[in-house]
Order: C-alpha cells, then sequence, then structure tokens
C-alpha cells in the first residue's frame, strides 16, 4: 500500500473545458470532508467536481466515487481505478471542471477526469502506507524525557499529556512501534 508524499495539483484546458485536480492524502473522514470542501468552496462557478477516495479503516478499505453529474462511470470512476490499481489508501482525488461548451463525448470525458487526475497524482508523489495507531501510555515524571525520545525515535507524534501523579501520555504511532513501546512501558 502507498499514500501521497504532498499535495498535487495541475491544470488543463481540453476543447475549451477547464479541468483542475488536486491529489492529497487525508488521515480521516474529517480531513477529506475539508479537503473536498475546500477545493469546492475555491471553484464555486465550476459545473463539475468529480471526485475518488479510498480509506484505512478498522472495518477495512472503504472507496467511493462520484460523477458529480456526468455521464456515469465517465468521471469519478476513472479516478476511482488508477487509486485501486497503484494501491493508494488514505488519499483522494477531486477534478473540477469548467465547461467550455463543447460536448466530450463519455471516452472524451474519461480521458480528460482521469488524465487529468493521473497529472496531479503523479505531481503528489508517493510513499509507502504507514498504519498509525492511538497508543495511551502513563510513566513517572523521571522517564517523562526518555519516553518523548522514544516516541520521536519510533517515527510517532504525542499527541497530550494530562500530568497528576503520573504523566498520562496520548501518541500517535506505527502500529509495530506501538508494540515495541507498550512492552517497555
Amino acid at each position: 500500500m502507498q499514500t501521497f508524499s504532498q499535495l498535487g495539483q495541475t491544470d488543463q484546458t481540453i476543447n475549451k473545458s477547464r479541468f483542475i485536480a488536486r491529489a492529497a492524502r487525508c488521515e480521516n473522514e474529517r480531513e477529506l470532508a475539508l479537503f473536498l470542501r475546500q477545493f469546492a468552496s475555491e471553484h464555486q462557478s465550476a459545473g463539475h467536481l468529480a471526485y475518488a477516495f479510498r480509506m484505512k479503516t478498522a472495518e477495512g478499505i472503504v472507496a467511493r466515487f462520484s460523477d458529480a453529474g456526468e455521464p456515469a462511470g465517465t468521471a469519478g470512476k476513472p479516478i476511482q481505478q488508477m487509486l485501486d490499481g497503484q494501491n493508494y489508501v488514505n488519499c483522494c482525488v477531486a477534478v473540477i471542471r469548467y465547461y467550455g461548451g463543447i460536448n466530450l463525448g463519455t471516452g472524451g470525458l474519461v480521458r480528460a477526469y482521469g488524465g487529468t487526475a493521473r497529472q496531479a497524482m503523479d505531481q503528489a508523489g508517493t510513499i509507502p502506507f504507514i498504519e498509525m495507531v492511538h497508543l495511551k501510555i502513563s510513566t513517572s515524571y523521571k522517564r517523562v524525557d526518555e519516553l518523548t525520545r522514544e516516541v520521536q525515535r519510533l517515527n510517532g507524534e504525542v499527541l497530550d499529556k494530562q500530568f497528576d501523579e503520573a504523566v498520562h501520555f496520548l501518541l500517535k504511532l506505527p502500529v509495530d512501534a506501538a508494540r515495541q513501546l507498550q512492552a517497555k512501558y
């Protein structure tokens, strides 16, 4: 599995229609919804916002697409097929279309949406997908610095700390690193 390494964007005109695409990593459904809302709000006068996404959840991979009013299977589906074919997860690709007055036909729409999405995906680059988990760990005040360094070494993140008779951490770590850390603390 892989995901995008950065935001990818592209803009092209095909037979007077303007296609603008963005490819982004989205860690959860909230980030996905925010990404789509923001993109749509920047292009309120656009005729169509087609998109596709794949998210890894506790229930497995959730994949969805929207053709955004274009003929069925001509906009979101080609984007979804690229995400599926390359085994991307926690990713969304959205393509805005400003209609230019010339009908592209179903084949033309598939090529235009798919090609514009591919350019944005190429620009976004790829990195291996590392599944992350949240972990709660409590430790003594003496071991706070040691635990913080260990979390950084394991490519994790401290999300929250609570202090009382002990220090309670909420961490975000790769799955394998979480197992290692639990064994130590």
